[in-house]
């Protein structure tokens, strides 16, 4: 009989019907209590954390990670990404010669990339709804990529931010209308939230504000009415969204924070009464400090943005990070994020360090991609910490980060979902 057992269990672990894993970290971060424990054992039962227990021990395991010179923590999450392309000096063009499997094609390299380096969740803030196909297809297991929560298409107003016609010759404007994301007036805002549902987005992402890469002359302007807002907010919890809001403007962002929106988006032009709206509210501020940065710089560039483009993106850019600072030191709750896709994909962990330049604790950026984040995209229940019953999303990087914060560009593992990715 005991040799029986044996050989049976023998049977269990070659064929992965009882596959155990541990980690051996060096150095685990703890998200949720902001400590560093050091010489941890983390234990996995397929893509769930079973345990976590001082020490390294390895009893009852047919896998060991060895990650005693590595710092552990959860994987990361983008709050603010662009999966589908990426800035380059035709971008503009690109609309005009590039097909929906062009973009698809490339936005697989970019989540690649993205998982890479340790984001293991990102929130997709508006493209053509190639962003849905990309996230059934890492969903599925076809490609390799982040968890992806997106919103599609992002919702604007004629002429606004997010109107896919900006720019065009007269004859190609059209009107685009609800089901392209395109309001005007209450039903239409209810229409296009509903069009959303049904294509399979997973948040509603609205243009608030004017933007700075749109081809339009203002990158501030209120673009929505607040009731407009409010509809959009209703209708969105009805369909369980919560609604993400573009905002470089100081009214626009009053208007989105009185009218229920969860997170403000870049913030720019934030003043003493949008941060005292935004805390009574609760609402998450996402910064996007290396967009701000990037635009910035690429603007200097002739010729690489439109005409129209050129002075905004000089202007609005580079106030971003001084507008974080005065948030975070304020009290405004922060989740990380970073507008990939107007930057080059795979430098998200910049965020970090500008976050870092301007006062905040290497700890309180590495939560804010965590624990915060989590808590925005409403899945602290399964991510955004390392807890016995959440799913196995675990990076380590080369060196202590909150002593050196450049090592959140050294990620040397990557596990999503209990897969490893990455191992150095």
């Amino acid at each position: 009989m005991k040799k029986f057992i044996t050989i049976f269990l023998v049977i269990l672990v070659n064929y992965g019907i009882a596959q155990k894993t541990i980690l051996h970290c060096g150095q685990l971060i703890d998200v949720k209590s902001g400590q560093i424990l050091k010489e941890m054992t983390i234990e996995l039962d397929g893509n769930k954390i079973t345990n976590i227990v001082k020490g390294y021990s390895s009893a009852g395991t047919n896998k060991v990670i060895d990650l005693k010179t590595r710092t552990v923590m959860p994987g990361l999450i983008d709050s603010h990404v662009h999966l589908e392309s990426e800035t380059n000096p035709n971008r503009y063009m690109e609309t005009f010669t590039l097909n929906p499997a062009d973009y698809a094609f490339q936005s697989v390299l970019f989540a690649e990339r993205t998982l890479m380096i340790g984001f293991t969740t990102v929130r997709d803030l508006g493209g053509s709804g190639v962003n849905i196909s990309l996230r059934n297809a890492i969903n599925k297991k076809l490609i390799k990529g982040p968890r992806i929560i997106t919103a599609g298409k992002s919702i604007a107003t004629t002429g606004g931010h997010a109107d896919p016609t900006n720019g065009y010759r007269r004859d190609l404007m059209g009107d685009p209308g609800p089901a392209a994301g395109v309001i005007n007036g209450l039903e239409d805002a209810r229409h296009a939230v509903r069009q959303r549902y049904k294509e399979g987005s997973d948040v509603i992402k609205i243009t608030a504000s004017g933007g700075v890469l749109s081809v339009a002359k203002s990158g501030e302007n209120p673009q929505f009415t607040e009731e407009e807002i409010r509809v959009i907010v209703e209708t969105a919890k009805d369909y369980g969204f919560k609604v993400a809001a573009h905002c470089h403007g100081a009214e626009a962002m009053k208007r989105a924070v009185r009218a229920g929106v969860h997170s403000i988006e870049h913030g720019t032009l934030m003043d003493d009464e949008v941060i005292k709206l935004m805390k009574q509210h609760g609402t998450y501020y996402v910064p996007t400090i290396t967009a701000g940065k990037a635009v910035a710089d690429s603007a200097k560039k002739p010729g690489y943005y439109p005409d129209l483009v050129t002075p905004k993106a000089l202007a609005i850019g580079p106030q971003i990070q001084n507008t974080f600072a005065k948030a975070y030191k304020q009290g405004v709750k922060i989740a990380f994020g970073t507008d990939a896709g107007v930057y080059a994909h795979g430098k998200n962990w910049l965020e970090f360090v500008y976050m870092h330049e301007v006062g905040m604790p290497a700890m309180e950026a590495i939560q804010s991609a965590t624990v915060s984040a989590a808590d925005l995209l409403d899945i602290t229940s399964i991510v955004g910490s390392i807890e016995k019953g959440k799913l196995a999303d675990i990076i380590a990087v080369d060196g202590d980060p909150t002593k050196d914060i450049q090592a959140m560009g050294r990620v040397k593992f990557v596990m999503k979902d209990g897969v490893v990715y990455k191992n150095e």
